[in-house]
């Protein structure tokens, strides 16, 4: 059938620090696109959704919007067997929930990552079959 491509839509996780701006507007941005599932997440103790071990053991690419949240994930979750590829989006917490700013920031950071982890995607299945 035509739905056949998108039968497995790439789990991204969106995570910022309280869960209240950047990852939600990133959440809200991708939850009708074909292509994805989408969730948003917080690091810290007051997040509206905190991170927790299932969402990284749902996700197959964790979008952070800085680099410091890496390590913190890393470190929060290292008893998990494996996670996620984790990439920065480098956004700063300096924009209001669905600003204009942050989703002009956020689409061009989120669809390179995107294309990113399909093009390594590909490489990895291309040298297991080789």
């Amino acid at each position: 059938s035509a739905a056949y491509p998108m039968a497995n839509p790439l789990k991204i996780l969106f995570v910022c620090g309280r869960n209240k701006r950047r990852s939600p507007t990133a959440e809200k941005m991708y939850a009708h696109d074909r292509r994805l599932a989408v969730r948003s997440v917080g690091l810290a103790e007051t997040s509206k959704r905190r991170m927790v071990a299932a969402d990284a053991q749902w996700a197959d690419l964790i979008l952070v919007m800085e680099r410091k949240y890496v390590g913190r994930i890393k470190t929060a979750f290292r008893q998990l067997d494996t996670l996620p590829p984790i990439v920065s989006l480098d956004i700063p917490d300096e924009y209001i929930f669905m600003q204009r700013e942050l989703i002009d920031l956020l689409g061009p950071a989120v669809e390179s990552a995107i294309e990113n982890y399909r093009a390594e995607q590909a490489a990895a299945a291309a040298e297991d079959s080789a």
